[in-house]
This record gives structure tokens, sequence and C-alpha cells, in this order.
């Protein structure tokens, strides 16, 4: 039989939505049935994709840094109920034209979206071309977004059960809505910590502070390391910088002369190894970066969350004793010294309840059913034309 397509969607804006859809992708990889499947990811923003998407992504990214009041008003406009009609319609017209290009490409009998662009689009060509792929809807934030509420998607994966709640409550079927958690990348969080210190290069004898911005490695971590060095303790620094070379050639410059023992690295896929050998996460609150400090039992230290999706994921890890949010004005050498002093041990067990280490594997077991599902009623449909 020939194997089924599975056409996964991202958008690489930030990182979080494309490390969601490679989780999914290995989640699918190890599956029992992975030898019926051919999976595959396609970045919707990238530039061989489509030069308009990719050239709307500069603008957002180039936004986010200048104008990050701008982008809050739109979010607010978007999540209202009309305003994400329109918001998602607009993109959809303007993408459905790419994704009409990919179906017919990679001909899919399973859409997966991590990222509300492509679900939009691939949901108005569906409409309009009476297309037979399924199509499904991965949320990577703690809160929803109108901007993701299309009808017509046959099934959505959030990260709770509130928002699963929520979505019946605004008329959605609930069999259609799955509460797996965010998918993240496959890990040992059981790691210990003195293992993970050693795979980190440090000799475990200080605290450790572990500094991330995302895949593009933003958020003020100059700011955050000029913060620590005031710090009286003597602390051990992992510094992510993600793919911002500037950030990088900063930070070693900073290690060289500071009391701190620092180590930095690049874009790194050693991630949950670094948490496992920290004690707090000092980080911007992105979804998939909370999700894997929560895997990992690590409390979090938050700033300066872009207006929208990562305000509603500070509120969250907050709200639920994992994480401090730092505010505009409150001073972050303070908020280090306390969390290490006194609550590193709640906000470990916090950040444990939170934790969904297994919603990749438990969406790869659905996207599966949902495909032989499908596979079923076709058969029925050429049985019994």
């Amino acid at each position: 039989m020939e194997r089924a397509r599975i056409l996964i969607l991202t958008a690489s804006i930030g990182s979080g939505h494309t490390r969601a859809a490679e989780a999914i992708r290995a989640a699918l990889a190890a599956h029992p049935r992975a030898h019926e499947m051919q999976v595959d990811v396609v970045d919707f923003m990238a530039r061989e994709v489509s030069l308009i998407h990719y050239l709307m992504k500069r603008i957002y990214l180039t936004m986010l840094r200048f104008v990050p009041d701008l982008y809050d008003v739109f979010f607010r406009f978007a999540g209202k109920k009309a305003g994400g009609g329109i918001v998602r319609g607009a993109f959809a017209q303007v993408m459905v034209r790419t994704v009409g290009r990919i179906v017919r490409s990679y001909k899919p009998d399973l859409i997966v979206a991590t990222h509300p662009f492509p679900e939009g689009a691939a949901a108005l060509w569906r409409t309009r071309h009476g297309a037979s792929y399924a199509l499904a809807a991965l949320l990577t934030d703690y809160a929803l977004h109108a901007i993701w509420l299309v009808r017509g998607v046959d099934q959505y994966f959030v990260a709770t059960e509130t928002m699963a709640a929520e979505m019946a409550a605004r008329g959605f079927d609930p069999h259609s809505v799955c509460a797996t958690g965010i998918p993240i990348a496959r890990a040992d969080y059981s790691l210990s910590r003195r293992e993970a210190q050693e795979q980190a290069g440090l000799d475990g004898d200080l605290p450790t502070v572990l500094l991330m911005g995302g895949g593009l490695g933003i958020g003020g971590m100059d700011r955050t390391l000029a913060a620590l060095e005031t710090l009286d303790q003597r602390l051990a620094i992992l510094v992510v910088a993600g793919r911002n070379d500037v950030l990088e050639v900063h930070a070693r410059r900073v290690a060289e002369t500071s009391r701190h023992v620092i180590r930095v690295f690049a874009y790194t896929d050693e991630v949950p190894v670094l948490m496992r050998a920290a004690d707090l996460l000092i980080t911007k609150p992105g979804g998939l970066t909370l999700s894997e400090a929560f895997a990992a039992g690590l409390p979090l230290l938050l700033h300066d969350p872009i207006p929208g999706p990562e305000t509603e994921n500070a509120v969250y890890a907050t709200r639920h004793g994992a994480a401090v949010w730092l505010h505009p004005g409150e001073c972050m050498a303070s908020a280090v010294e306390e969390i290490l002093a006194h609550r590193i041990p709640e906000m470990r067990r916090a950040a444990r309840i939170c934790a969904r280490e297994n919603a990749a594997a438990d969406v790869a077991e659905i996207l599966a059913d949902m495909l032989t599902r499908k596979r079923g009623h076709a058969y029925d449909t050429a049985k019994n034309p």
C-alpha cells in the first residue's frame, strides 16, 4: 500500500513553531506505524517557498525590534472575534496560492499547521477547491487567540484543558480539540544535575543560571549579563546566543573578564542538557521554551515578553508558580538573588506539575488515528460510490 503523506506546515517566525513541527516529525518517525507514513516539513515563510512570505517575516521581525507596541495593537485587534476573522482572512487570501502550489507538489493526505498563517490558507484552499486532505492545527502558546480559530479544521491540539474548555464554550466540537500540551523534542529529562553540569563543562559547585532568547537570541541578554555582574554571589552562567552572532561575540568578551564562570553557546540542540544543568532560566516567555523548562523542572525568571502571546504565556507560568515575571523597573539582580536563596525547590515542583513531555508522542498517535480513519473512509467511498 502506498504510504500516507503528512505535510507539516510551519513558519520560521522565531523558532518555536519550527521546533514544534520538528518534534512532531520525530514523534511520527518513532511511531509503530511510521513505515506507513511519509512526513515532510515545509517552512511557509522560507525565501525559497515564497519571496512575499519571506519579506513579510522580515518586516514582522523588524517591527518587533523597533515598535513592539504596534504589534500589541495588532494582537489586541486580531484577538477580538471580528478582528481575528478579518486578519485571518486577509492573510489567507494573500497566502492561499502558495498553499495550493505546495498541495499540488506534495499531495498530502493530512496537513498539520503549527502557525496560524498556513492553517488559514490551507483551510481556505480546501474550501475553494474541494481538496480531500485532513487538516490539523497545533497551537504553540498557553492562551487562545482568535486568529487560530478556523471553522472546518478537523483537529486542534492545545496546551491546556482550560484552552480546550474555552474552545468548547466558543462552539467548537469538544471531540475536535485535544489538550495534549505543546510538543517538544524528545530528551532525557531525568538526567541528573551533576551529569548535565559535566556535559555543560561545569564542576557543579556554583548556582547556575541559563540565559536564552529563543533561536534569534533576542530579549536584551546583554543587559541581563550586565545585571548579573552586579551580584555578590559568584555564579555559573550558561549563555545560549542562538543565531545572534553579535550577542555571541559580546558574551565571550564578557566571559574573559567576568568573576562568574560563563559558558557561551551558539545555536544548539543541547538545550535539554543545559536546562538540567541550570538552577534558574532567565528568558523571554516563548511557548516552546516554557514547555521545555517545565519538562526539565526548571524555574524561570521571565522578562520582556513580546506583547500578545508571550504576555499570556508569562501569565500562565507565573500563576502556576513555575516562574517570576520581572516587570519594567524591577531589579533583575535582586530577583535572581531572592529566587536562588529561597524559591528554587517550590518552583521546581510547580514546573514539573505543568510538564507535558509526552505531548509530541500523544499528537503523533492522534494524527496516525486520523490517517487510519481517513483511509477507511476513502476505501468505503470507493467500494460504495
